[in-house]
């Protein structure tokens, strides 16, 4: 199950990641919109962190077999979709203060 929640975590940051607006410039138009993707990419950042703590909690219980090219694979996927999260959130947050 552990597996499914991390695969389901990844879905969600890879989505977010491919509608992020960095590094693109907009046209004058669209404002209007703004809105609405900021919202989405902030509900999903806050999804992808929960779903990732959900993962780590079902992956690494108290007692289990050491296996420790696994566990650092894991790790590894964890740590960036935590980290890609967070930076996304704070990239929101001083993107819309401006």
């Amino acid at each position: 199950m552990g597996n499914l929640i991390l695969f389901a975590a990844v879905i969600a940051w890879f989505t977010a990641i491919m509608m992020s607006p960095h590094g693109t410039t907009t046209a004058d138009g669209p404002e209007h919109v703004r809105n609405s993707v900021t919202i989405f990419l902030r509900k999903s950042a806050i999804g992808t962190l929960l779903l990732s703590a959900l993962a780590a909690y079902l992956l690494f219980p108290g007692r289990r077999p050491d296996n420790p090219r696994r566990d650092r694979l894991i790790g590894a996927v964890l740590a960036i979709l935590v980290l890609t999260s967070l930076y996304q959130l704070v990239w929101l947050e001083w993107s819309v203060l401006r």
